[in-house]
């Protein structure tokens, strides 16, 4: 854990430097003429049942990590970034409680950040399900009240020009029932 800025400390220095270099690599790939339309990063280190802290400690660490990252992937892409959109996702999410060693468990809901040039911003999009022990699923976690899979098909709708019923058939088989959201994207140009 301690080499990818995990559970021992966040080890920030190391695996910020990587993940600062692999955005700017993206970006480099991805503004090229020929390049591709989509790149896919991971990073690891998120996963804190331990030392998880607030405004100091592993997740503080982490959040910086993909803050200098994006800002970096922001600088490397230049005038490209009013076409870019970034999502940021997660698995899976926390407990809503500290656990006995200072740490969070994994949990049923979670969080997604859509960021970038053609991302009509400025918005939580959610329906707030409150922190009080009476409104946590299943008594521990926060209550999930939206499918991700909804924030997917807008980015790939919207942005990238796929088809709506492809998207419902073949990327999200059988997933009709789950309705894509709208108005996600708008500045730059749109990638179809």
């Amino acid at each position: 854990a301690e080499a990818n800025g995990g559970m021992q400390g966040g080890n920030r220095g190391r695996a910020g430097a990587r993940f600062k270099a692999q955005m700017q690599a993206a970006a480099r790939f991805l503004k090229a003429p020929a390049g591709p339309r989509v790149a896919v990063l991971e990073s690891g280190g998120w996963d804190t049942h331990a030392n998880q802290g607030a405004a100091k400690g592993i997740l503080a660490n982490r959040f910086s990590m993909l803050d200098e990252g994006l800002a970096a992937l922001q600088h490397e892409l230049g005038g490209e970034w009013s076409n870019t959109v970034v999502l940021t996702v997660t698995e899976f999410g926390r407990t809503a409680a500290v656990n006995g060693t200072r740490g969070t468990d994994h949990g049923t809901a979670s969080a997604a950040l859509l960021t970038g040039g053609a991302v009509n911003g400025g918005r939580v999009i959610a329906d707030w399900p409150g922190l009080a022990t009476a409104d946590l699923y299943e008594g521990r976690d926060l209550y999930p009240t939206g499918d991700i899979r909804s924030l997917f098909k807008g980015v790939l709708v919207q942005h990238l020009g796929l088809d709506p019923v492809f998207v419902d058939r073949s990327v999200f088989p059988d997933s009709r029932s789950v309705d894509m959201l709208d108005d996600l994207v708008g500045g730059g140009t749109r990638l179809a």
